[in-house]
């Protein structure tokens, strides 16, 4: 009996490589947000991890530096909220230029230092940047958190191949 050896896997970009990969790795979904003198500016990102505890830094990065990620890359102090399943609508909203944004239906409200804040998020992060670094066209944003808002915690949300889905809640 004679065995097929299984087809040579077909080369691709090594960009395109990327997107594969990574489209099949959950990561946790977070909005940012900052105000600007035209006003609050926010987007979705599942770029967020930790990077120290001592000074506490956060890194996240963002595709161009325009619009909402453009005027969050130019202020001086913004809001990290790592979300769960219930803000799964608002993370989509987040995600889409245009979408509505920063309704008291939604849950906005702001912090005595002026970013938009949401209250239901289970973690929110008040952070400055330290530092960025360019590459390709994407920037990479390195945080230090300045104050951390703790909430109720939910079914945590992730994003993979393209849509959003939640997680079991963690058990105590």
């Amino acid at each position: 009996m004679t065995t097929t050896p299984p087809p040579a896997p077909v080369p691709s970009p090594v960009g395109e490589g990327l997107k594969a990969a990574f489209r099949q790795h959950p990561a946790g979904v977070a909005i940012i947000t900052a105000t600007t003198p035209d006003g609050p500016v926010g987007l979705t990102a599942s770029s967020v991890a930790s990077v120290a505890v001592d000074p506490a830094a956060i890194v996240f990065s963002v595709t161009r530096a325009t619009g909402s990620a453009g005027a969050i890359l130019s202020s001086d102090s913004f809001v990290v909220h790592l979300i769960d399943d219930e803000h799964s609508a608002l993370a989509q909203s987040f995600a889409i230029s245009g979408a509505e944004r920063f309704t008291d239906a939604q849950g906005w409200s702001a912090l005595p230092t002026g970013e938009p804040y949401l209250r239901e998020a289970r973690v929110a992060m008040r952070c400055h940047p330290m530092t960025t670094v360019a590459v390709g066209s994407s920037t990479v944003v390195i945080a230090e958190v300045d104050e951390v808002l703790l909430g109720q915690p939910g079914r945590p949300l992730v994003y993979i191949d393209r849509r959003f889905h939640s997680l079991p809640a963690p058990q105590d």
